[in-house]
């Protein structure tokens, strides 16, 4: 299928009941997306992740990521690299992750564990080709400084900053070391303004848009439940910011997804 609209290039379908998942995704297509990535949270779950990635609707194609979300690494298994690499041996599989640092509630005790946990899935972006979805929260510093000394040590691979609400600093060192950026409805909310001047400014090639669905909705859907087809007003907004037409914007995001996650076929 000769993909033209916009694709949410990160959202979470396992949070939708199978009952209503039918009329969200036709939302999904009715809103002008006809392409989205479901994200693996846990491991454990990478069976339902690959499962959801057969979800396919008319004009629409679904794909997924497996991995472990930082909040969830002491309540999963520990994987190497190698056996990583081996569950996203999938044609449905096209990214590794989510995987990052969130030191946002204040555990310290497990930082060590998101930081191996977060190297392991490096590892794994580089077995495969793939790329990894990188979740950062209150962690630019550590983030970064991992980045840099894996990429040192063991050369390049693919990533993407999703959800990006992290300082300049972050986002140039990311650019610098290759990666990509995606933007969420965060980047519509008032008092996001530092999100904003931080879109206006990452090269034309690596950005990409996403709706973190559930979570997160735009504006002017702030406030109530999230759903891939709202990837719409999140574009809307980055493209007018650029000074862009709608459906160039579309088919710019699009093409850098396909650059980057290249499985997504």
């Amino acid at each position: 299928m000769t993909r033209t609209g916009l694709t949410d290039s990160h959202c979470h379908l396992d949070h939708f009941s199978a009952e209503e998942m039918p009329e969200v995704l036709a939302r999904t297509r009715e809103a002008g997306v006809d392409g989205l990535v479901t994200i693996g949270t846990r491991l454990s779950r990478a069976a339902q992740q690959k499962a959801l990635a057969t979800l396919d609707a008319p004009e629409l194609r679904v794909w997924c990521t497996i991995g472990t979300h930082p909040d969830h690494v002491d309540e999963e298994a520990l994987p190497t690299g190698a056996e990583l690499a081996a569950m996203a041996d999938d044609a449905r599989v096209v990214g590794i992750g989510e995987s990052g640092l969130d030191y946002f509630h204040g555990q310290e005790d497990i930082r060590p564990r998101q930081q191996e946990s977060f190297r392991v899935h490096i590892d794994a972006a580089r077995r495969t080709g793939l790329p990894l979805v990188i979740h950062t929260r209150e962690a630019d510093d550590d983030t970064l400084a991992i980045l840099r000394d894996e990429t040192g040590k063991h050369g390049a691979f693919p990533f993407l900053i999703h959800c990006f609400s992290s300082g300049p600093d972050l986002a140039r060192g990311a650019l610098e070391l290759g990666g990509y950026i995606s933007f969420s409805g965060i980047a519509t909310f008032n008092r996001a303004q530092a999100v904003r001047d931080v879109a206006k400014d990452v090269p034309a090639e690596r950005l990409l848009v996403e709706t973190d669905s559930p979570y997160l909705a735009p504006v002017p859907k702030r406030g109530k439940r999230n759903e891939p087809g709202y990837v719409a007003y999140t574009a809307r907004m980055l493209a007018e910011l650029r000074g862009m037409e709608d459906a160039a914007f579309a088919e710019m995001t699009t093409r850098n997804f396909s650059r980057l996650f290249t499985q997504a076929v």
